[in-house]
């Protein structure tokens, strides 16, 4: 199976002077985990996660002054739609993150989760014989 076939193509681009409040409604208006943050000053394309905005709360950050840019991951990790799922879970595993922007063409055409490999993969393997 290929990551075009698991990715998520509801794909949220915010600007790297959203504050991670407003970051963390539209995540959660759209049901989507991570959001693509487009900054052409700081190089492109970075990702923001719903744990990078659980970390500067937990620090004690207030989320309605702290911008994107400062919790951005900028060394971002892409994957492509014709990558197998096992490449993506082991970019993820070697990385340590749970999401990746998926690229097509040098645009983001989806993201995919450590949730939709595992949403992939759980019906085919229920079947197998133990």
């Amino acid at each position: 199976m290929l990551v075009r076939d698991a990715m998520s193509t509801v794909v949220l681009t915010i600007g790297p002077t959203h504050t991670l409040r407003q970051a963390a409604a539209l995540m959660s208006a759209r049901k989507v985990g991570a959001a693509v943050v487009h900054d052409p000053d700081a190089g492109g394309i970075g990702i923001l996660t719903e744990r990078d905005i659980l970390n500067s709360v937990g620090l004690g950050q207030d989320p309605d002054t702290e911008r994107a840019h400062a919790h951005t991951t900028n060394n971002v990790v892409f994957a492509t739609p014709v990558w197998t799922l096992e490449e993506a879970a082991a970019a993820m595993a070697h990385g340590g993150f749970r999401h990746l922007i998926v690229l097509d063409g040098g645009e983001p055409a989806g993201i995919v989760s450590v949730r939709d490999i595992i949403r992939c993969w759980a019906p085919a393997r229920q079947h197998v014989p133990a």
